[in-house]
C-alpha cells in the first residue's frame, strides 16, 4: 500500500505511523516530499503557518479568541441532531477542492500511478486529489477524530469511490448525513501502534494495563468494587501488584506548541512529589525545539534536572518522536493532553486527563471520551497536587483506564491492514465499535 499523510501538526502522521511496516515506500507527506514543486509546497505551508500562529494567539484576551473563532468557523462541525441532510458543500471543502482543480497533488498522483497499489491517506485532501486525478488503485481515507466536518466527504459523495476507515460509529453516521454511500464506510477503529498492542491477543496492552492499575488505585477501592470485571477481561485481581515505578504522568503538547505553559505549571505544582520520586513526569515537546528549550528553562527555575523523575521527550523528526512516545506510553499511568487524536489512545488502557479543547473537532473528541468514561476534564491545574491524589485514592483513574480498555477501539491498525491488504471486509463489518 501507499501511505500518504500530511505534515500538519501530529494527528495525520500519527495515524499513518502504525502502517509504516506495511507501506510500500514509507510514509509520503503530500505537502513535503521529494520532487514536490516549490509553488505547491508554499501553498501547503501557508495554511499550516496561519493555523499555528492563531492557535498560539488564542490566549491573547478578546482578539485571540476572535481570531480563533473565525478560523474554527471555517472548519466547524454542525450539530448532529436533528438528523438531516448535511451534504451541502462547506466553505472549507470548496477552498481545498478549488486547489485540487488548480493542480494540487496532480504530480504526486502521476508518480504513484506508476505503481497503483491501494492508497491509504490520513487526510481528506489527498483523497480528493487522488480521485480527481484518476488514481488507478483503490483509495482509502482514515478519519482522525471522533466526529468530522463536511470537508471530509467529497463534493459529490454519491459518485465518489473513496472508502472511509472510520474510528467509531458516530463518524460513520456523520458520513452518511454528508451523503457518502454506506458501502464506502467501514468502522475499523483508529490505528494504534502495534508496539503498544502486542498482536491479536493484545499481550503487551494487557500486561501494561495490569501493571498500571495498582498505581491508579493505590487504596484498592476500584479493585475491590470491580474485581469480577477485572477478572473477566484482564486478569485475576491478586495478580495486580505494586509497580516498580511511581505514578508516571505524561503531558503532551500539541503540534502548535500552544499549551507549553500548562506543562510548566504542572511541573511547578508537582515539584515536591517529583523531588521525592513519588511522581514522575514526562514533558512531551515532540519535534519542537522551542518547546524543548522552554521546558529546559522551566526545569532550571524549579531546581530540577532531567532525571528519572522528569524527562523531556524530544526528537528531530516525527517518526523518531512517535517511536519514543510510544515507548514511554508503556510506563505511563496517566496521559494529560488536549483531546486531539490522542483521545483514541485511551484504548491502550491509559486514562486521559483533558486540558481545554482547541477547535471544534476537539470538542467532539472530548464528548466521545466522556461518553465512554475513559477521560476526565482537568480541574484547575493550580491545585493539581490536591485533586490528582483525590482521584487516585478514589480509584476514578483506574476506572477510566479500564473503560478505555473495554470500550475504545484498539485494533484499528490490524483491521485496516486486513481490509487494504487482504480484502477481509466482511470481518470488519461484523465488529461493533462505539
Amino acid at each position: 500500500m501507499h501511505v500518504v499523510a500530511v505534515d500538519m501538526g501530529y494527528g495525520h502522521q500519527r495515524a499513518a505511523y502504525p502502517l509504516l511496516g506495511s507501506s510500500y515506500n514509507g510514509i509520503v507527506n503530500a505537502n513535503h516530499y521529494q520532487g514536490i514543486s516549490k509553488k505547491e509546497e508554499l501553498s501547503w505551508q501557508e495554511g499550516r503557518r496561519w493555523y499555528e500562529i492563531i492557535s498560539r494567539f488564542k490566549k491573547v484576551p478578546i482578539l485571540g479568541s476572535l481570531a480563533f473563532a473565525i478560523m474554527d468557523n471555517f472548519q466547524k462541525i454542525e450539530p448532529f441532531y436533528p438528523r438531516r441532510d448535511l451534504s451541502k458543500n462547506s466553505s472549507q471543502q470548496k477552498y481545498f477542492y478549488q486547489k485540487v482543480k488548480r493542480g494540487l497533488g496532480k504530480d504526486l498522483i502521476k508518480d504513484l500511478n506508476q505503481n497503483p497499489l491501494p492508497l491509504v491517506t490520513s487526510f481528506f485532501v489527498p483523497a480528493y486529489f487522488a480521485e480527481h486525478n484518476n488514481y488507478q488503485g483503490p483509495i482509502y481515507c482514515i478519519v482522525c477524530d471522533a466526529d468530522i466536518a463536511r470537508a471530509w466527504a467529497p463534493p459529490e459523495p454519491k459518485n465518489s469511490r473513496i472508502i472511509y476507515l472510520a474510528p467509531n460509529k458516530r463518524v460513520r453516521e456523520r458520513l452518511l448525513l454528508y451523503g457518502v454511500k454506506p458501502k464506502n464506510i467501514l468502522v475499523t477503529g483508529f490505528p494504534l501502534p502495534k508496539e503498544n498492542i502486542g498482536g491479536l491477543q493484545q499481550t503487551i496492552l494487557k500486561s501494561d494495563l495490569k501493571s498500571r492499575i495498582y498505581n491508579l488505585d493505590p487504596k484498592g477501592i476500584y479493585r475491590k468494587k470491580y474485581a469480577k470485571l477485572i477478572e473477566d477481561y484482564l486478569c485475576p485481581v491478586k495478580e495486580i501488584k505494586k509497580n516498580k515505578h511511581p505514578l508516571t504522568i505524561t503531558f503532551a503538547v500539541g503540534g502548535a506548541g500552544a499549551q507549553r505553559e500548562l506543562g510548566a505549571l504542572i511541573l511547578e505544582k508537582l515539584k515536591k512529589h517529583l523531588k521525592a520520586d513519588k511522581v514522575r513526569l514526562n514533558l512531551v515537546a515532540g519535534v519542537r525545539n522551542d518547546v524543548y528549550l522552554f521546558f529546559q528553562e522551566v526545569l532550571k527555575k524549579c531546581a530540577l534536572t532531567s532525571s528519572d523523575s522528569v524527562r523531556i521527550i524530544y526528537a528531530e523528526d516525527k517518526l523518531s518522536y512517535f517511536r519514543e512516545f510510544n515507548k514511554i506510553l508503556r510506563k505511563t499511568d496517566v496521559l494529560w493532553t488536549k483531546p486531539s487524536e490522542l483521545t483514541f489512545y485511551s484504548g491502550l488502557g491509559i486514562p486521559i486527563i483533558m486540558s481545554k479543547p482547541i477547535g471544534s473537532q476537539e470538542e467532539y473528541n472530548r464528548n466521545w471520551l466522556l461518553a465512554i468514561g475513559a477521560g476526565i476534564d482537568s480541574q484547575d491545574p493550580n491545585y493539581v497536587d490536591e485533586w490528582l491524589f483525590d482521584w487516585l485514592n478514589s480509584g476514578w483513574l483506574a476506572e477510566a483506564a479500564m473503560q478505555g480498555f473495554l470500550d475504545a477501539p484498539k485494533m484499528g491498525t490490524y483491521h485496516i491492514e486486513n481490509i487494504v491488504l487482504h480484502n477481509k471486509v466482511q470481518e470488519i463489518k461484523d465488529i461493533q465499535l462505539l
